[in-house]
């Protein structure tokens, strides 16, 4: 029978009285041990239910398990983090783990790596840091605690697993097709580098080695701009104010996250430039604001939800069983056109 309303706590020696059996059977239950009989599960998650019972999350820490999460975001203003989540919670939705969001509104190092304590402290079973901007060190020191798994660094170690994506493909991809538009003077608007994160191939690393080798392959190494404003809307503006009105203004801007491209969509809307007709414009992400009909945005698709899916799956195989190895996955990048570029003019 149900507690009367107003009293205390229901708890597992309630459930066992009600179902009439052990508290240790009702464990049994509740964890998904081996053994348990059909009748004897019935019995336990019928008292469950009668009874509203909810395992206390610091009960379940003390005995070596939370079921929650932590994600690490350095912003929740980027759609892309969005995409990742989605995936993570699909892969999560059935299961008894509940995420927990730490966004630090930005990559400082500090703010982040307090983030990440606060989560360990809590005693969460696992992380998923996206692109920390946390020293490698201290990653992996934390890893060898806490199962871990890493989204968008190419840095491995066997301390955590990583999720990325075909960086220089996919940047490949944006290249090729704004050179067979006609587009010469193609310049990139990235992200800065995060001072002593002893991380060396962070996301914003690898797309901007790979817009060098691009253009290299392509004979315009000596018309290769980067500009390190920043993945965000006001960084996206500020490079493209600097690339636009500079001497020698672009005809197309690779914008390293879609995020960014929003930022450029402003610029050139304050200096009367229209796109795609004066400029071409493509962003990286391929998030829901570049499908959006007024942006119809280029951008190359990392098929986030996928790859927020794939970091949960590791992440609880890390928390439940696998502790022997890590794993490295990479998903393949495909290009989006959308009205965002267009041939050169004259060409």
């Amino acid at each position: 029978m149900r507690p009367a309303s107003g009293s205390k706590r229901i708890t597992i020696t309630d459930v066992a009285r009600t179902a009439g059996v052990s508290t240790s059977a009702v464990s049994k239950v509740l964890t998904n041990a081996y053994g348990v009989s059909p009748a004897m599960r019935e019995r336990v998650q019928s008292a469950v239910a009668e009874l509203g019972y909810r395992p206390h999350a610091a009960a379940r820490g003390m005995r070596g398990r939370t079921y929650t999460i932590g994600v690490l975001l350095a912003s929740v203003r980027n759609a892309f983090y969005a995409d990742l989540l989605d995936g993570v919670n699909a892969t999560l939705r059935d299961t008894e783990y509940a995420v927990f969001i730490g966004s630090s509104s930005s990559a400082e190092m500090e703010e982040q790596t307090k983030l990440i304590h606060a989560m360990v402290d809590r005693q969460m079973d696992g992380l998923i840091l996206v692109a920390p901007a946390v020293p490698r060190a201290e990653v992996v020191r934390i890893a060898a605690d806490v199962p871990t798994v890493v989204i968008g660094h190419h840095d491995p170690s066997p301390a955590y697993d990583c999720v990325v994506n075909q960086d220089g493909v996919g940047v490949d991809l944006i290249v090729d097709h704004l050179v067979a538009l006609g587009h010469r003077d193609i310049a990139h608007v990235s992200h800065p580098t995060v001072p002593g994160s002893q991380w060396q191939q962070r996301p914003e690393h690898h797309v901007r080695a790979a817009y060098g080798e691009a253009m290299a392959r392509h004979g315009l190494a000596d018309l290769a701009r980067v500009v390190n404003s920043g993945y965000s809307d006001e960084g996206g503006y500020r490079g493209a104010m600097e690339l636009l009105t500079s001497t020698r203004p672009p005809t197309a801007i690779f914008a390293g996250a879609d995020v960014a491209a929003t930022g450029v969509f402003r610029a050139a809307a304050e200096l009367g430039l229209r796109i795609p007709e004066d400029l071409s414009l493509t962003g990286y992400n391929n998030t829901f604001i570049a499908a959006l009909i007024p942006v119809s945005l280029t951008s190359v698709d990392q098929a986030g939800a996928m790859m927020g899916e794939t970091a949960a799956r590791l992440l609880v195989e890390r928390i439940e069983k696998r502790r022997d190895r890590s794993v490295v996955t990479a998903s393949t990048p495909r290009l989006v056109t959308r009205g965002s570029t267009a041939p050169l003019l004259g060409t």
